[in-house]
């Protein structure tokens, strides 16, 4: 399936940069370029996300965390940190893959200011919660179920006026109603799947994804294997969860952000059958083809998101 690009919404590749780095090594994304990207991945949101463990220091580690990324990337010709979709389009038609720095979890958010630092450095998507709850809003395992903070709310207008993409993946029900209620901007949910297929808390249900859309949003079909399908999760499934949402919401409006975790600790061997790294790409794209044209696979595996990335971000 030549041709294709693909558009990864979600990746945790600086939770490895920021370890591998920290024993020592160097251009961890170069000498990994084939594992990671397998010339199929061009554009990729590359997520800072805070280790549980890591909480207590989150300023600390996410600043640590986002200069190891950059580090990395300028050690190598192949990959460009970018921050507009103008920029995104010239490194791909480069050959170079294009890296958006996310950050998964607001935990690192203790100001206003300081969300200003973090998009001086690059940051461009926040996903607002992580599964727990931070000083933004509760996540969707938090038990209290609670909405946006007040804080939360000053977050989304801060994210609006500097151009950062809201993303709604992990927080809970409450708190995605209340974000959409006070911005009107779109949104993704960048590594979510639909709850009527695999009913588990972290996916959406039949009326998030619907709103989504109506914002024109996007919804990255995710390939974690608890999210696809409780008893059998394998890439037939994972393209259901595609199909589903494209029926629900349009083909417009579904995308891809794999989650792929293979490479970091303790989750060898949990992963989506038929689909665990992204050499099974091209076995994607030929059940996509089963199912859809090529312009909607050409929307599904990159334009959404682009589209998206360039009407709130530039």
């Amino acid at each position: 399936m030549e041709g294709y690009r693909i558009f990864d919404a979600h990746s945790d590749l600086p939770t490895l940069i920021w370890e591998e780095r920290g024993k020592g090594k160097t251009r961890v994304l170069e000498s990994g370029f084939e594992r990671f990207f397998r010339g199929y991945v061009k554009a990729r949101v590359a997520s800072i996300w805070t280790p549980t463990d890591k909480r207590p220091i989150a300023l600390r580690y996410a600043l640590e965390a986002i200069t190891r990324l950059h580090r990395d990337v300028n050690e190598s010709e192949r990959f460009e940190i970018v921050t507009r979709g103008e920029a995104m389009e010239r490194a791909i038609d480069e050959d170079m893959v294009a890296l958006w720095i996310g950050m998964e979890g607001g935990e690192p958010i203790e100001s206003l200011d300081v969300l200003e630092v973090f998009y001086s450095l690059g940051l461009r998507v926040l996903t607002l919660t992580w599964s727990l709850r931070n000083q933004i809003g509760d996540g969707v395992f938090e038990r209290t179920g609670g909405g946006l903070t007040n804080f939360g709310v000053e977050v989304v207008g801060k994210a609006e006026e500097l151009g950062i993409l809201l993303d709604l993946s992990h927080i809970n029900e409450a708190g995605f109603w209340d974000t959409l209620e006070v911005t009107s901007f779109p949104v993704i949910a960048s590594h979510s799947n639909a709850r009527k297929l695999c009913d588990n808390r972290r996916n959406l249900t039949d009326e998030q994804i619907k709103a989504i859309a109506e914002r024109d949003g996007v919804i990255g079909a995710v390939a974690i294997p608890y999210f696809v399908d409780r008893e059998k999760p394998t890439l037939e499934r994972y393209v259901e969860h595609i199909e589903y949402m494209v029926d629900m919401a349009g083909y417009e409006h579904v995308g891809l952000g794999f989650d792929f975790v293979y490479y970091l600790p303790g989750w060898s061997g949990k992963s989506v059958e038929g689909f665990e790294d992204e050499s099974k790409i091209p076995a994607l794209l030929n059940l996509l083809s089963e199912r859809f044209s090529e312009r909607e696979i050409r929307a599904i595996t990159f334009d959404n998101m682009a589209r998206v990335f360039k009407s709130v971000i530039g």
